[in-house]
């Protein structure tokens, strides 16, 4: 903390400590001082860059986690990577941590055990497969929170290099997403027009970028300890991150967004700094957005990739132009802002007269209900029913549903709590649910995931999943609430305290943010956008009490070389050992069914049927859980007429998903049409009992069904013997 204290300590940053973030909605951000102006780069910032890089790359190159059912080269060697990397941190600083209290081992291990029951739910799952590859997913997730753990007990003073790249990432994540608007048949000629999805092909992710942005921008607009530059630079982000807000069409995002912004001005006392420049990029979303709503080309799926073009080329000049005003507004306001001294008495005055402003623009809004038709009680009671009704749905392709309640949501909701009442100790498995649901509804939709974290735990991990969930939550609050010390008055603290209390505020506001949305959707299987939120979120348990004594060495700095440490440290040696045959293990696992699946297709390309066998059999050793090998090698046994080697291909899929209806399909329709009659039967009729929706699978089934009963009542004949395989639904 020293080293802190003597880079933030200085009169331009004095000013924080002016007012309590409990003293009502006075505004600290005018002050006598003029801001330091270093010519050098931060260190900080030169760490920021690589942070936001790292995040960058995460998130183009695991395709976002879109395809979390399969196993791709972008999720499965990023999640290697994120693994890797995380463990080896964790082994660092266990060699080279100071002695003192380990702040977030609590939480750590409660995170573990979460991560460990999703690995033990392959063995219950009715897709272990998929629960293979979601139990590597959250074991990259507990890696990266552990690692941010560690790093902040042994570089706390680095909080700014990881908010600042936060910032960073976030900004550039969604300028690709408008970029991409820009240039259509460039960037993505495949996506059609519409609601912003760039880079992760999916609008809620994008959209909970451009929220979890918003305080990290905020704090970098306001803060004073690095001069005018980067506080102008904050107001052409902010315009980008409220522009892809607007233009994702995403209401759990936009809910998350104004989480986070509330958070920032109820618990950081630079709130007129923070309304300045928000209303300044807002100004400029304004534009950008309207702009885009009202050109067909950009918004509508009907127009051709050449209007596209067109509309983008314009719309990008826009954008350029609205970046160029905004930023010179942002420079003028830092600019103004460090001039002007304002009065406290103004200062306190300009929060009530905001304060005001929200309350009469309730007001306002609760008059409008009332004078509607149906009255206040009325509209009330229409908007939750809107909300919470399992038939209420709404177009994903139009703006206006930003202002709707109705979702398909509650639908999946009902879905998940009936899935776990069936499974109620420890659930179906890890995404069992997009297979287990199929049984309780007629809801023709295609569904994974119960769009909610909660809900799609207690589908998937049962009351034992829950029960953790919550004591991890509360482990991790407790563990946050130390460095954020919201019950210490800003009096009590010096100005490098008082400017990483703002700086966890952010962090903080950022994960709460991602909890809310991640409770209105599944956006938690993206790496990209996951992963940095519990860096943060592992910084915050990490870190400590913010005003606990700074760690100083007592004796001189400790020399001694890795292997030295390891011999004086027994007990760390044996931990690094551990992890590292640990990680090895886990790698060696993330690795096997991309192996399995890369075998897979090689085998379906192979020349001859001689050249597919031995890859389709080395994709089945694998990955042993996946089903996908044994319909292609029920049609390799066909092609030499082994008719019982092909059959038994099918039933090892089915004893592998007995609960999946389109293993028992698929037997079934090969027993019908190899005349396997009274074995067919019962096939099918077990498939429509594991699926009650209007699909392709259970129509097929009941038309089997139907077909086998009366051939074996003789109102129909047998049909004549055909080589027929099908790979599952």
């Amino acid at each position: 903390m020293q080293r802190q204290g003597a880079a933030v300590a200085s009169p331009a940053v004095s000013s924080v400590v002016t007012a309590a973030p409990g003293s009502g909605p006075a505004d600290t951000s005018a002050t006598d001082q003029t801001p330091t102006q270093s010519r050098r780069p931060s260190p900080d910032l030169l760490a920021a860059l690589p942070i936001a890089a790292a995040i960058v790359a995460l998130a183009m190159i695991s395709a976002g986690g879109v395809d979390n059912l399969t196993a791709t080269p972008g999720n499965t060697w990023t999640e290697i990577a994120v693994t890797v990397l995380g463990v080896a941190t964790v082994g660092v600083v266990v060699i080279i941590g100071p002695p003192g209290r380990r702040w977030g081992l609590g939480t750590v291990l409660l995170m573990a055990a979460l991560a460990a029951l999703e690995g033990l739910s392959i063995l219950w799952s009715y897709l272990p497969d998929s629960s293979w590859l979601a139990s590597s997913q959250a074991v990259s997730y507990l890696a990266a929170f552990a690692a941010a753990v560690c790093v902040a007990r042994v570089a706390p003073n680095r909080w700014r290099a990881l908010l600042g790249g936060f910032a960073i990432a976030m900004t550039a994540l969604c300028g690709w997403s408008l970029l991409v608007k820009v240039f259509p048949s460039t960037l993505a000629s495949s996506t059609t027009p519409g609601r912003l999805q760039a880079p992760f092909g999916y609008w809620n992710a994008i959209g909970l970028c451009a929220a979890l942005g918003l305080p990290a921008c905020l704090w970098a607009g306001v803060r004073r300890d690095r001069g005018r530059f980067l506080a102008g630079l904050a107001a052409p982000a902010l315009c980008l991150l409220l522009s892809v807000a607007v233009l994702s069409y995403s209401r759990s995002a936009d809910a998350a967004g104004a989480v986070a912004v509330a958070l920032w001005l109820i618990f950081v006392p630079l709130r007129l700094r923070s309304v300045v420049m928000l209303a300044i990029g807002a100004i400029g979303a304004t534009v950008i957005s309207a702009w885009m709503l009202t050109h067909g080309a950009l918004k509508n799926g009907s127009a051709t990739l050449a209007a596209q073009d067109h509309a983008g080329h314009t719309f990008g000049l826009v954008i350029a132009v609205v970046l160029v005003l905004v930023t010179a507004c942002g420079f003028a306001s830092a600019s103004a802002m460090d001039r002007i001294r304002v009065p406290a008495t103004v200062r306190q005055r300009t929060g009530w007269a905001l304060v005001a402003l929200l309350v009469l623009g309730v007001l306002f809004a609760i008059g409008a209900v009332a004078a509607s038709s149906r009255g206040l009680t009325g509209e009330i009671s229409h908007g939750w029913n809107e909300l919470t009704s399992t038939n209420s749905h709404v177009s994903d392709s139009a703006a206006g549903r930003v202002f709707q309640f109705g979702s398909s949501r509650p639908t999946y909701w009902h879905e998940a709590i009936h899935v776990g009442e069936h499974a109620l100790f420890k659930g179906v498995g890890l995404l069992g649910f997009g297979v287990a649901r199929l049984r309780y509804t007629t809801d023709p939709s295609v569904v994974s995931e119960a769009h909610g974290y909660l809900f799609e735990t207690f589908a998937d991990l049962g009351l034992l999943g829950v029960v953790i969930t919550f004591a991890l939550l509360a482990s991790w609050l407790t563990a946050a609430a130390r460095p954020l010390a919201l019950r210490v008055r800003a009096s009590a603290l010096d100005a490098g305290q008082s400017a990483e209390r703002d700086g966890m505020v952010a962090l903080a506001a950022i994960v709460v943010a991602f909890g809310v949305q991640s409770t209105l959707d599944w956006t938690w299987f993206f790496s990209g956008v996951t992963v940095p939120v519990l860096v943060c979120a592992g910084w915050l348990a990490g870190r400590g009490p913010l005003v606990a004594p700074a760690r100083v060495p007592a004796t001189a700095p400790n020399r001694l070389g890795l292997l030295d440490r390891l011999a004086a440290r027994p007990a760390a040696a044996a931990t690094v050992v551990a992890l590292l045959v640990v990680t090895v293990l886990i790698g060696w696992m993330q690795w096997r069914p991309l192996h399995s699946a890369q075998q897979l297709s090689r085998s379906e390309s192979a020349n001859s049927t001689a050249d597919a066998f031995p890859l389709a059999r080395s994709a089945t050793g694998s990955d042993p859980l996946s089903i996908a090998p044994y319909p292609w090698l029920c049609s390799l046994n066909m092609d030499i007429h082994n008719v019982s080697a092909a059959r038994a291909e099918l039933v090892k899929a089915r004893n592998l998903q007995p609960q999946n209806p389109a293993t028992w399909m698929n037997l079934g329709v090969f027993d019908f049409h190899h005349r396997r009659i009274a074995q067919a039967l019962p096939e099918f009729e077990r498939a429509i009992a594991l699926d009650r929706t209007p699909d392709q699978t259970r129509a097929t089934a009941i038309s089997g069904a139907i077909q086998s009963r009366a051939i074996l009542a003789g109102r129909q004949p047998v049909p004549a013997n055909a080589s027929y395989c099908s790979s599952p639904g």
